[in-house]
């Protein structure tokens, strides 16, 4: 094999993890000859458990021994709950790393690579970048800007519409799209509606394994850990017997200063965090804040799944990185209510989008955008 192709064959291993390594990065190894045979591979599955570079160490034993590890990302140069990736590669013998991408953590940046120099370890790279970046790309913008990536995620009649003028939305996609909205979920650390969405369709916004459509195994792992359920409500109106408030995943209802005790200590009793954030000029809690908080709690990629106004709130205010809409082949009319709520009135205020992808999901459309909004 190639070099081009060992490391795609990293990027293959750490797609593996998408569901299971955050707050870490998805991260694959391959050891190989000169020749390019494959003696070990690996990648990161959970956080606290073995890196990538680690678990191809282990694969590949004493053969490891003057041959080349292809890792998608720097390896790591300070010690968390495990220890420097550098040091094992290190103490194997590698001759030569090959690396996808420079780590974006600034207690790592750079300092990994220098490490291997240092010990005479031959360093290559970047190659395939481009992929690589694409495995990770909320770790990349928290360690970049303090900030986790932002998707939206509606499901959408031909026609533009959202739900029935009374609200009544399910079910507007099929269960193909449905089993996609749920692997969304299950790669994101945080899922983030608003009070009005869980009053009136009262969901549960977790990642169920029996939805998710994936091989029994990898449906377990993927809901193995679930995404915090956060509620933006400025008002305290959700309800204490709310579904989102049930379960095993953790529910963080975010309000703002001066909120209601009472109301407060019930939603607590109920089994919720509540914590209060400024105010933005309008008095709701603002989405900046909660964006920096969620960074904070290590939240690398956030799918926020609400109604139209919240959906539009984050898009107006230049929060969004990527658009996610399921299209179905129905027409729900012109009284039904849109996508997004923007107080757009020329054509000379649009907000650009690009399309990267459109694929049939079932009978539906999902359709990927990313955002041109400067910031």
């Amino acid at each position: 094999m190639t070099p081009r192709e060992l490391m795609a064959r990293a990027i293959q291993l750490a797609e593996r993890g998408l569901f299971t390594t955050m707050p870490n990065p998805r991260v694959g190894c391959v050891i190989a000859d000169e020749q390019g045979n494959i003696l070990g591979e690996g990648w990161h599955q959970r956080a606290g458990e073995g890196h990538a570079e680690v678990e191809a160490l282990k694969a590949a034993g004493d053969k490891a021994r003057g041959n080349i590890a292809y890792v998608t990302l720097e390896p790591c140069s300070h010690s968390g709950k495990t220890g420097p990736c550098t040091e094992a590669l290190i103490a194997a013998g590698v001759a030569k790393v090959v690396y996808g991408m420079q780590d974006p953590n600034p207690q790592v940046s750079g300092n990994g690579l220098q490490k291997l120099r240092d010990a005479g370890i031959e360093v290559e790279g970047p190659l395939l970048e481009e992929s690589c970046r694409a495995l990770n790309p909320g770790f990349i913008k928290r360690m970049s800007l303090g900030l986790p990536l932002v998707r939206t995620k509606s499901a959408m009649s031909i026609d533009g519409r959202t739900a029935m003028a009374s609200g009544e939305s399910k079910w507007v996609t099929g269960p193909a799209a449905r089993a996609d909205v749920q692997r969304l979920r299950a790669r994101s650390c945080a899922i983030v509606t608003g009070v009005d969405t869980v009053r009136h369709d009262n969901p549960n916004m977790n990642v169920r394994a029996d939805e998710i459509a994936l091989e029994m195994l990898a449906a377990e792992a993927a809901a193995e850990k679930q995404p915090l359920r956060v509620i933006v409500d400025s008002k305290l109106r959700t309800p204490a017997k709310a579904f989102i408030l049930q379960g095993d995943a953790p529910t963080l209802v975010v309000t703002t200063s001066g909120a209601d005790s009472e109301r407060k200590a019930r939603l607590q009793k109920a089994g919720a965090e509540v914590i209060e954030l400024p105010a933005d000029q309008n008095g709701r809690v603002h989405l900046g804040e909660l964006l920096k908080e969620l960074a904070r709690r290590e939240c690398n990629e956030v799918l926020v799944e609400s109604g139209a106004t919240l959906s539009g709130e984050f898009m107006y205010q230049g929060h969004v990185d990527e658009i996610i809409v399921y299209m179905a082949p129905k027409i729900l009319g012109s009284s039904a209510r849109p996508l997004f709520e923007l107080p757009i009135a020329r054509m000379g205020s649009m907000l650009p989008i690009t399309i990267t992808d459109m694929r049939a999901v079932g009978h539906d459309w999902r359709i990927t955008a990313t955002t041109d909004i400067e910031r």
